[in-house]
């Protein structure tokens, strides 16, 4: 009986340090990477391992976490934006919400939210969620994913 507890301890600690790699969150987000297909995006990513990532407005890249420190950078996505230093709320959503309605590409949404003074967005694969951030780390939105 021991040996089988051996075996089995083997199987997870193997599986537990399967690490993600920024390949495979590039084939998911060319897949899934939508507004549209963002539930489907968000659990492809918690099934490959990550726990949370934060993307940064002023330049568009995006840090993925996994278990033990697992950490992935992508690299910037485009030019630097200046973020305004304090959340302006209502602007923030104005932004927002024209992106949500198809009206914006994402970079006018970028530029928008980092005028509003919106630092980063993180996504929680636990929990669903999408929080924003200004630079003091003030979150101006929380939203449920579905």
């Amino acid at each position: 009986m021991r040996q089988i507890r051996r075996v089995r301890a083997g199987l997870v600690s193997k599986a537990a340090s399967v690490m993600f790699t920024l390949e495979q969150i590039h084939d998911l987000h060319s897949r899934l990477g939508s507004a549209r297909t963002l539930p489907e995006y968000v659990l492809a990513l918690k099934g490959l391992g990550v726990k949370r990532y934060d993307s940064y407005l002023a330049d568009g890249h995006s840090e993925y976490f996994g278990e033990g420190g697992h950490r992935v950078v992508s690299p910037p996505v485009h030019e630097v934006l200046p973020v305004a230093e304090t959340g302006e709320g209502e602007a923030f959503l104005q932004h927002l919400r024209r992106h949500e309605r198809r009206e914006t590409t994402y970079l006018e949404m970028s530029r928008g939210l980092a005028q509003s003074g919106i630092e980063k967005w993180t996504v929680d694969t636990g929990r669903m969620t999408m929080t924003f951030q200004d630079k003091a780390g003030k979150e101006m939105l929380v939203e449920q994913i579905k």
